[in-house]
């Protein structure tokens, strides 16, 4: 997602780290400070708080005409050493504003440096192939690994930044880690080999990545738009329609997706709303006793009465599976409600 081109630098990179930790499902809050470095946040996210404080600059052209891919960070208003997050995650980024995509530095070679307003740099191309892929490497000659993050995937660069720079030292993790980032095929041949940690980040990096993908893919083909409402405001998320956790298999495809506001997302996981075969968005009235026996049910009507058919994807081919709408319902428990 692009950024405003409008403001501050330093507030449009507020505005980026904000909006990417809602792009990954996460609440985001900044914690006021005196100073610009580093930015704290705290994020909610799975009602897990994670305390996140972030080093980040725009990246910009090098200016060495040798070098026309270099693009640079210059660490200016801090002291030597950087302060690190005694009780979360630190993390020292470049924001591309153009492209809306970070370079993620290693903390551990950069807490250090000359006075002055030391630079660190990437190579553009790493950040063109993040927008792509998700993640993205550049190995320095010095075995310093730089990773192009898309927005969507920079809580979890942030949560494995430490682990994702020390791949640096493999190179045959490198390759591995960067084809699970591009949702390729990684035998488990492959990863048994690699130290616990990265067998962990692997997996970590397929997860996300899938995740990731569904997540664009569900909100771009409804237009960034809830199926039920047709509001957009960049608060819609992407809602599988048979759990993850209940189906067989990777079942991250459009057509187990719809689109759906927060608290529209929140009743359809909770079984209060389903679809149906007519591709109708329906109360469930078992669900809808409950909540009138327990003295929960204000603004039930409200929220059944904009219920109906949805709003659908133009092609086709992106419109809900009637049988991932079946498997659903039969696992919420309300199959004989179709």
């Amino acid at each position: 997602m692009s950024e405003p081109r409008t403001g501050s630098p330093r507030l449009i990179i507020d505005r980026a780290i904000l909006n990417s930790l809602s792009e990954a499902g996460a609440v985001g809050l900044r914690i006021p400070s005196d100073s610009a470095h580093p930015r704290k946040y705290l994020v909610v996210q799975s009602d897990e708080q994670i305390s996140l404080w972030v080093y980040c600059w725009s990246l910009t052209p090098g200016g060495r005409p040798s070098l026309p891919k270099e693009y640079r960070i210059q660490m200016t208003s801090v002291q030597s050493p950087l302060e690190i997050n005694p009780d979360g995650y630190t993390a020292l980024l470049g924001y591309e504003q153009t492209r809306g995509v970070f370079a993620g530095y290693d903390l551990r070679r950069h807490t250090t440096f000359t006075t002055g307003s030391p630079s660190v740099q990437v190579n553009i191309d790493a950040i063109n192939h993040a927008l792509q892929t998700g993640l993205a490497f550049e190995t320095k000659s010095n075995e310093e690994i730089v990773v192009g993050v898309r927005s969507d995937l920079l809580l979890f660069y942030c949560l494995n930044a430490d682990e994702f720079h020390r791949l640096g030292e493999d190179s045959d993790s490198v390759e591995i880690v960067s084809r699970a980032s591009r949702l390729e095929d990684v035998l488990i041949s492959e990863v048994v080999t690699l130290p616990e940690p990265r067998q962990r980040l692997v997996q970590q990096t397929a997860k996300w990545s899938r995740s990731s993908s569904f997540r664009r893919q569900v909100l771009g083909a409804y237009d960034h738009r809830c199926a039920v409402t047709r509001q957009q405001l960049d608060l819609v998320e992407a809602a599988h329609i048979l759990p993850v956790k209940a189906g067989p298999g990777s079942i991250d495809i459009v057509k187990n997706g719809i689109a759906l506001s927060p608290t529209y997302h929140r009743a359809f996981d909770n079984g209060l709303i389903y679809l149906d075969f007519n591709l109708e968005m329906r109360l469930n009235p078992v669900a809808a006793m409950e909540l009138e026996q327990r003295s929960r049910a204000g603004g039930l009507q409200e929220l059944e009465s904009s219920l109906g058919a949805v709003h659908l994807p133009y092609d086709s081919q992106q419109h809900p599976s009637l049988h991932f709408i079946e498997l659903a319902n039969r696992y919420r428990g309300i199959a004989q409600s179709i």
